[in-house]
């Protein structure tokens, strides 16, 4: 087991996650409200807005709207989704984001073919048309990424070597293009992993590239994603995907309670309780969630947001005292 991290990373994807998996309309001005919440609280990395087509993501038919629309805070980096050249050209053009290319790999086929109607090789080998396209653009590529790492609900168990060897292709097509990959995310997309099988994993992974930095993507469909988060800050892993108040979803995974990222203002208290330096004030992002709650006009899964920090509880006990 490695040291606790003694600061994590949080990489916010509420924006985009959350407001495409929304089935209803949401006003554009609503949304950069939001963006404009979340950039107040400390956060260093906001995922905005996707970049596709609006026949197939009806919810991001307005990203250029909202591109222009949200106040970029110094210290921010502020990113979009981007699958192709076209939509990575309207992210450019914008001017508004800190672009970066990510090679993405998958460890199920079936998921893969629902998701992007590929297969394992089509997607392999279509890694190095992205990555020509990135550098076209003179758009660093240092990150990685791998879905569903944990688990798939179409093929079952991912194995651990199968997952150590979509971690060696995800190196060699960056050395292929002489780049270095900076962090790898691991993604369970579809919410298979217990705090044991991250920690199985991770140890793997972190036998055999000891150096390399990891983040992790945990779906929150059975409630496990603040135990995962856990296990792997047990394991030293400092770099987490999070969604404010739990938004989004995953709309591939076929099953209807499928859960947005781990909601970010649980995963900031339990860092911060724990002595975890995390950078963002807890209360301006219960704030935010409360907001984003209010767009969607639904509940939404953070629990926090309600309960409230242990913050004002400790100074009532002292003034009491």
């Amino acid at each position: 087991m490695s040291d606790l991290p003694k600061s994590v990373h949080i990489y916010e994807q509420g924006p985009r996650e959350g407001f495409q998996f929304e089935k209803g309309v949401i006003p554009t001005a609503r949304k950069i409200e939001l963006v404009d919440a979340l950039s107040r609280t400390g956060l260093k990395q906001i995922q905005v807005c996707s970049f596709v087509p609006a026949k197939n993501v009806p919810g991001m038919a307005d990203a250029d709207e909202v591109a222009a629309g949200f106040n970029r805070r110094e210290g921010v980096r502020y990113e979009a989704l981007s699958l192709n050249e076209k939509g990575l050209e309207r992210a450019i053009s914008s001017g508004r984001f800190d672009t970066t290319g990510i090679i993405s790999l998958t460890a199920s086929e079936a998921f893969l073919k629902r998701n992007q109607k590929r297969t394992l090789n089509e997607n392999y080998e279509a890694q190095h048309g992205m990555i020509d396209m990135y550098q076209r653009h003179d758009v660093p590529v240092d990150r990685g990424s791998i879905m569903a790492a944990f688990g798939c609900n179409f093929e079952g168990d991912v194995s651990v070597e199968r997952v150590l060897n979509i971690t060696q292709q995800i190196f060699d097509l960056a050395a292929e293009h002489e780049l270095t990959i900076k962090t790898l995310n691991l993604s369970d997309t579809m919410a298979w992993a217990t705090p044991q099988s991250i920690k199985r994993v991770i140890g793997a992974v972190r036998n055999k590239y000891p150096d390399q930095r990891l983040s992790l993507h945990l779906h929150d469909t059975r409630g496990m994603a603040v135990a995962l988060a856990y296990a792997g800050l047990e394991m030293g892993v400092a770099v987490y995907d999070a969604c404010v108040a739990g938004l989004g979803g995953c709309p591939f995974a076929a099953h209807k309670g499928a859960a947005g990222n781990i909601c970010t203002e649980d995963l900031v208290f339990m860092c911060e309780e724990m002595g975890i330096e995390t950078g963002v004030d807890l209360d301006l992002l219960i704030d935010a969630a409360q907001l984003a709650e209010d767009i969607v006009g639904h509940p939404l899964p953070g629990a926090v947001m309600r309960g409230g920090t242990l913050r004002a509880l400790r100074e009532k006990v002292r003034a009491a005292a």
